[in-house]
């Protein structure tokens, strides 16, 4: 059943947590281990190509009840990794997953109730495979890597929670890319999804957003050193990747964050310099920050490729309708959208909700006033956990759930 709210104010193989130990800060899950799994089964993709094996990255958090009915997937955004929450070593200095301040003991996704996965989508750069990983004759794919859907995602998923014991998903998260996998998850396995959390998403990638991607694409393209995709061997297009990840940047922020973070304040200057290159405006140094960052941690061939899947998606397409797609789901959504998200406007989540009412599936839906634009899901944790894990926890007790933990395996 629909129900709008108003705004918000501000026998399987027995599974054991891999969480090793925990690290002295307040709310953390503490110190975790990366993990793989590696398939030797060939993967089908939608463009008609086969991956021959693959392997995903993933990490989990907490611990897998008796019944193994208490999992969360948590699927991760264009630029995310299966590191969601907690640190990889002891080092101070280390910055903790992408989504720390949501995963963890007392958190939005509460690791004292919940078993949470998440990993590296198919055609990433950070363990599982991709663009840069090596082909059967042991030298990267590069240009031969083939081009991939949110449902090859999904699919590469399913094996990995086959390989786990996991039957069925408590919940499936994500934010914007990752949103479109809960969604895909939804239809394609509705059998297999009791909940999904949709965030700052969309069903279908409208022409603007399809824009935005192809020009950070012709960026990668137009750096000498992307060599049609083939580059491993000498220096990576680092200028390309850079001004991509800078236009993609933007378009996560809003003008109202802008205007309060950069204004017209001059970086390192008392007066304009007139200098051409240099930065010379704040918000300038840290887009370029931003870039630079970026080319540490991503392969260019990966950003084409998930960028890509990203336009592809449309969940309604093969269906006829976005009300036909969703007609066969099974689980019970919650819709969440942020007043100055432009990149994934309110509409767009409202286009889904419609489709789920006209279909009979249960559907909440939330519109929150917040400031800082698409990155708003990850940036508003305090609200997003009164919404989404105050959701997930009625979720919890209407399905009849066992108290938390007690029948955990030890």
């Amino acid at each position: 059943m629909f129900q709008l709210q108003p705004p918000t104010p501000t026998p399987a193989p027995r599974w054991e947590p891999h969480v090793i130990r925990r690290r002295g800060r307040s709310g953390s899950v503490g110190i975790v281990q990366r993990q793989y799994a590696h398939f030797n089964a060939p993967l089908h993709l939608r463009s008609g190509a086969v991956l021959p094996s693959f392997t995903l990255a993933y990490e989990t958090y907490g611990a897998l009840n008796a019944d193994r009915s208490n999992v969360i997937l948590i699927c991760h955004a264009l630029s995310g990794d299966a590191h969601v929450a907690g640190y990889h070593t002891d080092d101070p200095g280390e910055r903790p997953g992408w989504w720390d301040d949501a995963v963890g003991p007392g958190k939005l996704f509460d690791t004292e109730r919940y078993f949470v996965i998440c990993s590296n989508v198919i055609g990433g750069c950070q363990g599982s495979t991709g663009p840069s990983s090596l082909a059967l004759d042991g030298k990267p794919y590069g240009s031969r890597f083939p081009l991939l859907t949110i449902a090859d995602m999904v699919e590469a998923q399913r094996h990995l929670l086959d390989r786990l014991g996991i039957a069925r998903l408590f919940a499936v998260a994500g934010g914007s890319m990752g949103a479109m996998q809960a969604l895909q998850w939804a239809v394609a396995y509705p059998e297999r999804v009791e909940t999904v959390l949709f965030l700052a998403s969309t069903p279908r990638s409208t022409p603007l957003q399809i824009a935005f991607n192809e020009t950070g694409r012709q960026a990668i393209y137009a750096d000498p050193n992307w060599r049609g995709g083939d580059y491993y061997d000498g220096p990576p297009p680092s200028a390309g990747l850079a001004v991509a990840r800078m236009i993609g940047h933007i378009t996560y922020m809003s003008e109202a964050s802008m205007e309060h973070k950069f204004g017209r304040r001059l970086q390192g200057h008392a007066t304009l310099p007139y200098r051409l290159v240099e930065p010379e405006f704040a918000v300038e140094s840290y887009l370029a920050y931003q870039g630079e960052k970026f080319v540490q941690r991503f392969d260019a061939n990966s950003y084409l490729v998930i960028t890509k899947a990203i336009d592809y998606f449309d969940i309604g397409a093969e269906y006829g309708s976005l009300r036909a797609a969703v007609e066969g789901a099974q689980a019970a959504f919650l819709v969440v959208s942020f007043s100055s998200d432009w990149l994934y406007p309110a509409w767009q989540s409202l286009e889904l909700v419609e489709a789920l009412q006209q279909a009979g599936r249960s559907v909440e839906y939330r519109h929150i006033e917040a400031p800082f634009g698409h990155d708003s899901f990850l940036v508003e944790v305090d609200r997003m956990t009164d919404v989404v894990g105050g959701y997930l926890n009625r979720r919890w007790h209407a399905l009849g759930r066992a108290a938390d933990l007690a029948s955990a395996h030890p």
